[in-house]
């Protein structure tokens, strides 16, 4: 987050992002790492699904959304894992 200057708006600023992954996409996200940090964000984004091709869809198409609609914000890396079910 290169436009963030303070601890303040970096939240706001991940705050937003937050908010439209999960009504856009109905998936669970967390700032997971990097609290105090004011220029990084580390997000988690979670997809529960009784479909593995499913969860891997809409957990790519977070990340296209996230990389296509930069606003305050650069993705850096992306890293998805799937957890099959019993």
């Amino acid at each position: 987050m290169p436009e963030s200057g303070s601890l303040k708006e970096k939240r706001r600023i991940t705050k937003s992002l937050v908010e439209r992954l999960r009504s856009r996409f109905n998936v669970a996200v967390a700032e997971v790492d990097d609290n105090d940090a004011w220029k990084i964000a580390t997000l988690g984004v979670v997809c529960v699904s009784n479909e593995a091709g499913h969860a891997n869809e809409t957990i790519s198409k977070v990340a296209a959304y996230m990389e296509a609609a930069r606003g305050d914000w650069h993705v850096v890396d992306v890293h998805t894992e799937i957890i099959p079910g019993l």
